[in-house]
């Protein structure tokens, strides 16, 4: 078998833990000490993340999404097979050594989805982004974590408590969407998406691109 290979690491802003990117032959893993983080077999549920998505912006005219984690670039590859040509997506990264890794080493898994012209990256704090942008964007898509409760970095959590949430609201145009990824179910989360005033719909989806493997969880609100 093919032994795993540590190419690089990687400190998280603000936190004492460390990301590892790993690689298995053509197989890539970003791992947060034993927990793997992603791995570029499985790709289904971010996927699914971005078409959900997109299915509530149809219709809308130059829709602008943020995307919340760069990751392994699933699902901004989504995201720009499935939006119109005049389409605006930002994708907020809070580790720059990821960026690096998608221009570097992880090249061939991102298939040239850094270089569409749609897409731009901000290095920095997706919640900072979020809170300057009153009715900025029509979609935001928030895959920076686990889930609603922080794994990687205990800050996250300001992304999922009411105060995130109604922040989130506020960047949405009228008609907009927030589309949360999550490792597994949360019915404390859903409450608190419903208690923002989202019209919520929680959706069970595959981590296997072929829809198999683990099952998933993606929170979809609607203003």
């Amino acid at each position: 078998m093919i032994p795993w290979i540590e190419l690089d690491r990687a400190e998280i802003p603000g936190e004492t833990a460390t990301l590892r990117l790993k690689q298995r032959g053509a197989e890539f893993s970003i791992m947060l000490g034993a927990n793997e983080l992603m791995n570029s077999r499985l790709s289904g549920s971010e996927e699914a993340l971005a078409e959900l998505a997109a299915e509530k912006l149809a219709g809308c005219a130059g829709p602008r999404v943020l995307i919340g984690g760069l990751g392994m670039g699933f699902t901004l590859r989504a995201a720009l097979a499935v939006l119109p040509a005049d389409a605006r997506i930002v994708v907020a990264e809070l580790v720059p050594a990821v960026v690096r890794w998608a221009k570097g080493p992880m090249a061939d898994v991102f298939q040239g989805a850094l270089d569409d012209p749609r897409m731009e990256i901000s290095v920095g704090d997706v919640t900072q982004l979020i809170a300057q942008s009153k009715a900025g964007f029509d979609a935001i898509l928030l895959d920076v974590d686990n889930g609603p409760d922080g794994l990687t970095r205990a800050a996250n959590d300001r992304l999922y408590d009411l105060a995130g949430l109604a922040r989130a609201r506020e960047a949405l145009s009228p008609k907009g969407v927030l589309a949360v990824w999550s490792s597994g179910p949360d019915d404390r989360f859903t409450a608190r998406m419903k208690k923002s005033g989202f019209l919520t719909e929680v959706k069970t989806v595959r981590a296997n691109a072929k829809r198999r493997g683990a099952r998933h969880v993606i929170w979809l609100g609607c203003r």
